[in-house]
């Protein structure tokens, strides 16, 4: 074999995905057909933050990348829900959940992606047991009982016991490993970029709700001397499109005025980029020599922080597996359990966040006052709002 696992994918999953099986012992090969974009204001960055959840932290200390990572993150101490959906754009419910309510750690650690991007393939530099190609994608798959080949797009082969397909929503591998998907169009885009303001964030991440979808700030370290933000605004698609396009200075009065004005006046601080927003689940998490995760598994609007944490459960399974029977690597029975251990909650997380997206879009006036109702209703009962905090950071049910 030229290596225990191939790694399709060299996005923020991917990279993980190198780190966390490399360091554990496995020869490990990570291709991707575009090499990563590693500083934040190059053409093609990646604006959009992660923020790794408890559960992920400790995937990512276990697998030696916490330690570059931690210096850069910013904690994200409580999670503020505002509805803003009266008949005026202006706060008229604001909730707080704090981590402190169930945790001595905060909820989780906010980071830019092209940040992670940078850190994690200097990371791999210094693990032999990772080859990172970037630039060289897949260009083939072939599977048998024992073992699958991947023809490369520079001519070369690999073989290798699994292929852990992290190549993203339009996964070339899960295509040729013959998987379907169902996929959820809402019409919408979510527009990211960064911003500074007068008021400290003091590590909140709050998400205002209007109509079209939530505008979401989530803390990041100063920019220039001031406080700063990340913000993921959603809205439907052709309002997403005409906002990306407006000249700055109307953009920066149409985002104050959707912000509520919470954290003062919102100061543009980065390109913008927008994406489509869709839900996505595979019907399976897995085919012969072959394991879907992160968004080649399943695809989830940005809401409650669950996309790439979705991911790394998904690769904590799989090195649990792994490392429990070494020799049954990729095997039909180990990818068998893969499956059945993650594929019921992936499809339960999908269908909560596709239930808190629609409400989160709601135009009418009545249903907006019923999502206000609903949110009041939660918050006032301490052991409801107590188990969707500890659902938020992944624990099991």
């Amino acid at each position: 074999m030229d290596a225990d696992i191939l790694i399709s994918g060299g996005g923020v999953a991917g990279l993980a995905a190198a780190a966390i099986f490399g360091r554990a012992g496995f020869r490990v090969t990570c291709v991707d057909p575009a090499p990563p974009v590693t500083e934040r204001d190059a053409e093609g960055s990646d604006l959009r933050t992660t923020a790794f959840l408890q559960p992920a932290q400790a995937l990512l200390e276990e697998a030696g990348l916490w330690e570059r990572l931690a210096p850069q993150a910013e904690p994200l101490q409580v999670m503020r829900i505002v509805d803003a959906g009266g008949e005026v754009a202006e706060p008229r419910i604001i909730k707080e959940f704090d981590a402190g309510d169930i945790s001595e750690k905060p909820f989780g650690w906010n980071l830019p992606n092209w940040l992670l991007r940078r850190e994690m393939v200097a990371h791999l530099e210094g693990l032999d047991s990772v080859d990172f190609r970037p630039g060289t994608g897949v260009a083939s798959l072939f599977t048998r009982e024992a073992e699958a080949r991947v023809g490369l797009s520079d001519g070369s082969r690999v073989r290798c016991r699994l292929v852990i397909a992290a190549d993203g929503r339009n996964s070339p591998v899960r295509a040729a490993a013959g998987v379907p998907v169902k996929t959820t169009r809402y019409g919408q885009k979510a527009l990211a970029f960064a911003v500074t303001h007068p008021i400290p964030h003091e590590h909140v991440s709050t998400e205002i709700h209007r109509s079209g979808g939530p505008f979401t700030l989530v803390p990041l370290p100063d920019y220039d001397g001031r406080p700063s933000s990340a913000i993921v605004w959603m809205e439907e698609g052709p309002a997403a499109v005409r906002l990306k396009d407006l000249p700055e200075a109307e953009f920066e009065a149409a985002m104050n005025e959707r912000s509520c004005l919470m954290f003062g006046p919102l100061k543009l601080a980065s390109r913008r980029t927008i994406w489509p927003i869709i839900s996505q689940v595979a019907e399976r998490m897995a085919a012969e020599r072959v394991a879907l995760v992160a968004e080649a598994a399943h695809v989830v609007p940005p809401i409650g922080a669950q996309g790439l944490n979705m991911s790394l459960g998904d690769m904590r399974v799989l090195l649990e597996l792994a490392q429990a029977a070494p020799e049954r690597l990729g095997d039909r029975a180990m990818l068998d359990e893969y499956h059945r251990r993650r594929h019921p909650e992936v499809r339960l997380r999908v269908t909560g966040i596709d239930m808190l997206n629609r409400a989160s879009m709601v135009h009418s006036q009545p249903l907006r006052d019923a999502r206000a109702m609903g949110l009041n209703a939660i918050y006032s009962l301490a052991p409801v709002r107590k188990t969707l905090m500890q659902l938020g950071l992944g624990a099991r049910g």
